[in-house]
């Protein structure tokens, strides 16, 4: 391997001019695909075969706008004073203009909700009252009913007693006509004769009297016949009346039995919309003192899809209101935008980096090489992420990432290539072979530990979570970036540079130099060279102390809550934090993390069995303890998905809601028995919990691989079976400190006013998987920096306590300014502008930290030294078997005896 980078260094000085302008190509090629392919960074985590996930790719299915994107704004009056009626209409004007802007599919007027759901508390207590009065209102028309029968049957007696009696009186003048007719008949006879036989007066003037009385008799027939027949008709008019007012009581019958019949059903229908408003009665979009205002836009596209543009106009829309007394905020989702990957810290921290550099070089030639070739390497792996976010769905952290540790690895790299040359070009050797010779130590120890970085980035992609893998993939490949730039680009540089790369001062020393071998030393003159540092003295104090120190700063570890960020967590002077607030403070903060219920159903549900349904689920959940709300939504179109809205009592990040979703979960069973029904849950904490369960199943595999692929590496390299696992153990303590660390400042509030944490919460759940994995990748680095001065220093002859001393000293001034720069790297980010991020930067600044000096230089020399040559035995056959990596460069010294040279410092 050392031939193989030395000749590839060789290479790289000699063709200066190849290799420099195959990277530019290089750069300009994924630059152009950057921006060519116009690639886009996503804010969403998919979790696929999570339950959370299953839920949401079923809510897809079911209901198809629940892929469009959705964010929240907040109105509210800074004055103390309820919204007026010209407020409000201003508002609703701003969210009509709000409503046509590309990409808006719609938004919800807080006002209008609010009211459509008064409106409904008004009507369901409308109803109730109907059904209160109801039972009274039947027993009443019952009566009403059976007192119309009554009042029938008293008619139909009267008519029948008329009709009687009209019958006889025809009857009557039936039998009276015919005797008055033959009366009168006579009578005129009579009348007639008397007259013409000359009768006397008197006796016409008798006759005639009778005659008058039989006909005004048969006048008075006449009229009672009439009057009968008058009788008559208003009978059988009266019949039709009675016919009719039966068949009205007998249709009023109907209804009346129709209602009491529906009476129950009507009451479980009332009960049931009283059980939703119940169930709902604490969601609202204005708050109850009028002075805050929910409202929502909903976009024609997923929100990972929605362009910056479009967010910033409904920003710009909403915040155009200019009311004096009216303030709006927004939601993460619309406010946060994904920010640039290299911000003011981590421009700081590139400047102490340099800084490092210029003091440790003494030039600033050579001061800015290393940062020249890790900002290629970062440019080169930023521009190549951004380019395949074309074609992947890539989180916005992930080309961060990539950046982070591209700066750090790749500044750190060079600088050991570097600053290997320059030792070697102060003792005679010529620039270009010391370039090559520089290529192939030091450049071994780059490759394998830049491998170990890779493992354990890699590695990440068997926790089964795509965004945490591709993380991952995109930061193990911006490390081989760094690394192939460091054994190529930074030797094309250093031969640009030629004898630049040392101060004047150096290089006028150079002319008392002679080249050739230097004779070892004995152990005696090198401990009195070199002072034998004080971890070689006192071991067991230096072991004693420094896992004494780790392990105490490892105690808040123990107390670690697992979360995702939400507007809580928020930088205190953004919109997306005050919003946060508002809508905390005006509907409590359980508003901020709504979870997601669905109940599922093989076949649709019909009729009133949606009502009832929703309402025995919103029942249901409302049982479970911190829930204060249940909002039903409306069922999907083929009616076989139930959608509801979940209120907790405390924001996403809070235990009490983390313990809500597994009692929601928990209510499957019961909502199976009583709907038939299958329940699932999602929602922000439902995702925090799945991702953790998902982690933790996975941890015990992704470590074990790690430590042994890397273990198997670094027993490869050392020879050695107690180095890899001392390194291992030392790993361990650091890792487990620096977790205690990040618990200490963003979960228990340490030093928060330093670092920008005004709420202290939860750790977000994956940090711990990505610290360690990046962790302990480069820990090996430190490992193998040190251990190899060791060893080198081992096998050339030297005892075990010497070796260790030589060793830390020959590599201890370049590990020490690596680890400042990856502190200052790394630290700058935990300023970063993203939330994310920041626990992030510190937790590797502080990992490296303590690594670095504790780990690296103090502890695991002492346990070296305890173990004396013990640390590098190996057994015979397994030496034997292993193949010979020479990291240390032994073959290229044994090759190049007059360019000899014991580098101690």
């Amino acid at each position: 391997m050392a031939s193989l980078l030395y000749r590839l260094g060789q290479f790289s000085a000699r063709r200066a001019w190849l290799v420099v302008v195959a990277w530019a190509l290089v750069l300009v090629a994924t630059a152009a695909a950057a921006f060519g392919l116009g690639g886009t960074l996503s804010s969403s985590m998919t979790l696929n075969g999570t339950p959370s996930q299953s839920v949401i790719d079923q809510l897809k299915e079911s209901f198809p706008d629940a892929s469009r994107g959705s964010a929240q704004f907040v109105f509210h009056k800074s004055d103390g004073t309820p919204f007026t009626e010209s407020e409000r209409a201003a508002i609703d004007a701003a969210l009509s203009k709000t409503a046509e802007l590309t990409q808006v599919s719609g938004v919800v007027n807080p006002f209008v909700a609010q009211s459509a759901k008064d409106d409904k508390i008004a009507e369901l207590a409308d109803a109730q009252k109907k059904i209160d009065a109801a039972p009274q209102q039947l027993v009443d028309g019952q009566a009403a009913i059976d007192a119309g029968w009554v009042k029938i049957a008293e008619a139909e007696t009267q008519l029948l007693n008329g009709q009687a009696e009209i019958a006889s009186g025809l009857s009557q003048v039936a039998q009276s006509r015919p005797s008055l007719e033959a009366n009168k008949s006579q009578l005129q006879s009579a009348i007639a004769q008397a007259t013409s036989a000359g009768a006397p007066q008197s006796q016409i003037d008798q006759l005639t009297a009778q005659l008058q009385q039989v006909t005004s008799g048969l006048a008075q027939l006449d009229e009672s016949a009439a009057a009968l027949a008058s009788a008559q008709r208003a009978s059988a008019a009266g019949s039709e009346e009675i016919a009719d007012n039966k068949q009205a009581l007998a249709d009023a019958q109907r209804e009346l039995d129709t209602a009491r019949a529906d009476l129950p059903g009507q009451i479980e229908k009332v009960g049931w919309g009283q059980e939703l408003l119940d169930a709902a009665d604490k969601y609202r979009a204005v708050s109850v003192d009028s002075q805050t205002a929910l409202g929502g836009v909903y976009f024609t596209t997923p929100l990972s899809d929605v362009s910056p543009e479009t967010k910033q106009a409904v920003i710009d829309s909403l915040s155009g209101l200019n009311l004096p007394n009216v303030d709006v905020e927004f939601s993460k989702e619309l406010a946060t935008s994904l920010g640039s990957i290299v911000g003011p810290g981590e421009i700081v921290g590139l400047v102490i980096a340099a800084v490092v550099l210029f003091i440790m070089l003494s030039t600033l030639i050579a001061a800015g090489l290393p940062v020249i070739t890790a900002l290629l390497g970062v440019a080169i792996s930023a521009l190549g992420a951004f380019a395949l976010s074309s074609v992947i769905e890539m989180n916005s952290t992930t080309p961060t990432l990539a950046v982070m540790l591209g700066l750090a690895v790749g500044i750190d790299y060079s600088l050991f290539v570097l600053n290997r040359h320059r030792r070697q070009l102060k003792a005679g050797v010529p620039v270009q072979e010391s370039i090559a010779l520089a290529n192939g130590t030091s450049g071994s120890a780059v490759l394998f530990a830049g491998l170990t970085v890779i493992i354990a980035l890699l590695a990440l992609n068997l926790t089964g979570i795509e965004f945490l893998g591709l993380m991952g993939s995109i930061g193990a490949i911006a490390i081989a970036i760094s690394v192939i730039a460091a054994l190529t680009f930074t030797p094309a540089m250093m031969k640009f540079a030629g004898l630049k790369v040392l101060s004047r001062k150096e290089r006028a020393r150079l002319d008392g130099v002679k080249t050739g071998s230097i004779p070892q030393v004995s152990e005696k003159a090198a401990i009195t060279a070199n002072r034998e540092i004080w971890a070689a003295k006192r071991p067991v104090w230096a072991l004693v102390i420094t896992v004494g120190v780790l392990l105490i700063t490892a105690i808040p570890f123990a107390s670690m809550r697992l979360g995702l960020s939400d507007g809580f967590s928020e930088p205190v002077e953004s919109t997306q934090y005050r919003a946060y607030e508002l809508t905390s403070e005006g509907f409590g903060a359980g508003q901020n993390g709504q979870i997601t219920a669905v109940v599922s159903f093989e076949t649709p549900l019909t009729g009133d069995d949606v009502l009832a349904t929703q309402a025995d689920v919103a029942s249901t959940l409302m049982t479970v303890e911190n829930v204060e709300a249940v909002v039903a939504g409306s069922p999907s179109p083929d009616s076989q998905t139930l959608i509801f809205s979940v209120v907790p009592s405390e924001g996403p990040a809070a235990e009490s809601t983390e313990r809500v979703v597994n009692d929601l979960r928990a209510k499957a069973v019961a909502v199976e028995a009583s709907t038939g029904g299958e329940l699932g849950i999602t929602g922000l904490a439902a995702v925090n919990i799945d991702i953790s369960k998902k982690l933790a199943d996975a941890l015990p595999l992704y470590l074990g691989t790690v430590l042994a692929l890397s273990v198997l590496l670094m027993i490869l390299v050392f020879r050695s079976i107690a180095v890899p696992l001392v390194a291992s153990a030392g790993f361990l303590l650091s890792v487990l400190a620096a977790l205690g660390a990040v618990t200490a400042v963003y979960q228990w509030g340490w030093l928060g006013s330093v670092f920008g944490v005004h709420n202290p919460g939860p750790i977000m759940n994956f940090l711990p998987t990505i610290l360690i994995g990046v962790l302990f990748g480069l820990a090996m680095d430190y490992q193998l920096f040190i251990a190899t001065g060791i060893r080198e220093a081992y096998v050339h002859g030297d005892s075990a306590r010497v070796a260790i001393t030589r060793g830390v000293h020959a590599g201890r001034a370049v590990v020490i300014a690596a680890a400042i720069i990856m502190i200052a790297v790394f630290g700058s980010f935990a300023f970063a502008e993203s939330t994310m991020i920041r626990p992030m930067g510190f937790g590797l600044a502080f990992g490296v930290l303590v690594d670095a000096f504790l780990v690296r230089l103090l502890l695991i020399p002492a346990v070296l030294r305890l173990l004396g040559k013990g640390a590098w035995w190996l057994p015979a056959w397994l030496n034997r078997v292993l193949p010979d990596v020479d990291v240390e460069g032994s073959s290229l010294e044994r090759g190049n005896r007059k360019q000899e040279v014991v580098l101690v410092a």
